[in-house]
């Protein structure tokens, strides 16, 4: 059975949901009241994390389950929270994802499924934890988009994931790519295209992760430089808080998933988690 926390994501088709009433008091705490169902069943929370309210919704969830004797809980969160904090880089940083982990290990989940990790840090952190790879996004992405396309990684850290891709769809052309990051302001530069000629090919810069959007802003215009066709991207975890304007003046198109939020942009093409 499944508990969708939020109404607007429910991954899981065909089958049975259970209902809820949930709500915040005025102090700030969330609560809910869950209607009974067979607690005999396997249940299956799904949940996009993207404040601490939402993570303790998902505890409390949790806890009201185990009161009701359900004895086999799973989860589903899209989009690890502070899953890019998995080092810390200059004294008086926390290792945040490990905070995280850490809360949602006290549940003893029985399984707990993540879309598309930012690292091999977050499944190392997480008991019994089970990855969802970005291949069947990226695929859906490119069967849009077209044949004679390369797929770019922005920077030696999607390098590895995004070979995998390639390996999955048969063997499509991957360029490397880089960039520096200022450690104490977090600001880009330096941004670097390992391909002199790309020879008008269409190219798809696959990263899980796009925040403001500057590294895409960046790297397209490098690409542009070195002959690049047609520039799309794909993206397994939108948060775009700095909106669309400058990214649609680069990209053709903007493939991302529900995994974080929902978006309405005629240049966004959003591919839903179904599993």
């Amino acid at each position: 059975m499944i508990l969708n926390l939020d109404s607007n994501f429910s991954p899981f088709s065909n089958q049975e949901t259970i209902d809820f009433q949930s709500f915040t008091f005025s102090g700030g705490e969330p609560h809910i009241k869950i209607k009974s169902f067979d607690t005999s069943k396997t249940v299956t929370i799904t949940h996009r994390i993207n404040s601490f309210n939402d993570l303790g919704m998902l505890c409390i969830t949790v806890d009201a389950l185990r009161r009701m004797d359900v004895k086999t809980i799973n989860a589903f969160i899209p989009y690890f929270p502070a899953a890019r904090q998995d080092r810390v880089m200059i004294p008086g940083e926390p290792l945040s994802v490990k905070v995280y982990a850490d809360i949602i290990n006290a549940l003893n989940l029985n399984k707990i499924n993540v879309f598309d990790p930012h690292s091999e840090v977050t499944p190392a952190l997480l008991n019994n934890c089970e990855v969802i790879h970005n291949y069947k996004f990226i695929e859906t992405a490119l069967k849009s988009i077209g044949s004679n396309v390369k797929l770019i990684s922005p920077d030696g850290g999607a390098l590895k994931k995004i070979y995998k891709v390639s390996e999955y769809l048969g063997g499509v052309e991957v360029v490397e790519c880089s960039k520096s990051r200022n450690v104490k302001d977090g600001k880009l530069s330096g941004f670097k295209v390992y391909e002199e000629d790309l020879q008008q090919m269409d190219c798809l810069i696959v990263d899980d992760i796009c925040d403001g959007g500057f590294t895409f802003t960046g790297l397209a215009e490098e690409l542009k430089k070195k002959n690049a066709g047609k520039l799309y991207l794909a993206i397994s975890h939108g948060i775009f808080n700095k909106g669309f304007e400058e990214l649609n003046k680069h990209f053709s198109k903007i493939y991302t998933t529900n995994s974080f939020n929902d978006f309405d942009n005629e240049n966004v093409t959003v591919i839903k988690i179904e599993l």
